[in-house]
């Protein structure tokens, strides 16, 4: 007997992602906070029309009953005359992952005619980039026929937590430098009332992130404020939103280290199964310089997770020397690239040639970030 497609594949470009559909496939899948629905709806609705992407979103559903089997969050890039697929990332996202369940992704990657579907929704382009992979991350490459894959320049860094948290701290953290943090605690606790909290509320919020994008200026001067996202109203706004937003649905913290109720240190990051990442962080340089009080706010951050049932701290991308201080670990984070025609088989040489070109059209297109 003939039997007919287990999977319908199709562009849904205005895919609803505060969906309970996909909500539902979400929670049953391996992917990462960064794919999460209040995160992929504010990028898609807010950020990707600022930045001139266009949604690629390929969806796969069980052709006898149309359910949502896996969902491929894309965007479409020009870069000149170049059409890049990529990851929907935009800057913003340090894990790519397909929303799918481990043996439903088997099914659809041995189904030879739903990849050649995938790959022809994903049309038209001339180059097609994935970067963010981790290694646990399922294997996109295959399902998109994607022949080269390589390792990034940076590594993601992360360090399992436990209680009690003195025993972590000291099982992860250099006896030196768990002595050096208690004498700067001391000497800081001297100026004022430290304390340390959870801002939930929109205004504590948003005082928070106005701070820390203040205490990201001596830090990012001259040719380097293009690097700084939180310069730019298109980013503070999505970061700001998402914070707000986010702190209500369980997927955001934003911590607030502050003197005598001044704010002299924040972070912000997302929460995920255990698992709580580091994305934005920013403290006072300037006034309290030798106080080490961004190590003092991620020694804080790591108790709070620990009360809390958090098993893992996640540092994110970046190779800063800091995580290592706390006992982090590194990841390697990799790529997978492909072409198609003439002209992507010309970027794609170009490029594994001559690396550096890559980086010179990240920042040729971010130019109009801050403006």
């Amino acid at each position: 007997m003939a039997t007919g497609p287990v999977f319908d594949i199709a562009a849904e470009n205005s895919f609803d992602f505060l969906s309970d559909e996909y909500r539902a496939l979400f929670e049953s899948s391996r992917a990462t906070p960064f794919q999460h629905p209040l995160w992929l709806d504010r990028l898609y609705r807010r950020l990707a029309p600022r930045r001139n992407a266009e949604p690629v979103i390929i969806a796969a559903r069980r052709s006898d009953n149309g359910r949502l089997a896996m969902i491929l969050p894309l965007v479409r890039r020009r870069y000149g005359v170049v059409k890049s697929i990529e990851f929907a990332d935009l800057r913003v996202s340090d894990y790519a992952a397909p929303v799918c369940d481990d043996a439903t992704f088997g099914l659809i990657v041995r189904d030879r005619t739903a990849c050649e579907q995938i790959r022809s929704a994903m049309r038209p382009y001339d180059f097609l980039r994935m970067l963010k992979l981790r290694r646990d991350t399922l294997p996109l490459d295959r399902l998109l026929g994607i022949a080269s894959r390589s390792s990034m320049d940076d590594s993601a860094y992360s360090v399992p937590l436990y209680g009690p948290f003195e025993k972590w701290r000291a099982d992860k953290m250099d006896p030196s430098y768990r002595k050096a943090l208690d004498t700067k605690a001391r000497r800081i606790g001297r100026k004022g009332v430290l304390q340390f909290e959870v801002s939930g509320d929109p205004e504590s919020i948003t005082a928070t992130f106005q701070r820390m994008r203040e205490f990201h200026l001596p830090r990012f001067q001259g040719r380097y404020r293009k690097d700084d996202l939180m310069q730019s109203p298109v980013y503070f706004d999505f970061y700001l939103d998402l914070a707000i937003a986010g702190a209500g649905a369980g997927l955001c913290r934003t911590y607030t280290l502050s003197l005598d109720g001044r704010p002299i240190a924040g972070l912000w990051g997302l929460t995920h199964r255990g698992r709580f990442l580091t994305i934005l962080q920013g403290f006072d340089l300037k006034g309290y310089k030798n106080y080490s009080i961004g190590a003092l706010k991620f020694e804080a951050v790591a108790r709070d997770c620990i009360e809390r049932g958090d098993t893992v701290l996640d540092f994110t991308i970046g190779d800063e020397p800091y995580k290592r201080s706390f006992g982090a670990q590194p990841t390697v984070m990799w790529m997978a690239s492909g072409s198609r025609g003439s002209l992507g088989a010309l970027v794609g040489f170009v490029t594994r040639q001559m690396p550096w070109t890559v980086e010179m059209a990240k920042r040729i297109a971010s130019r109009k970030a801050f403006t």
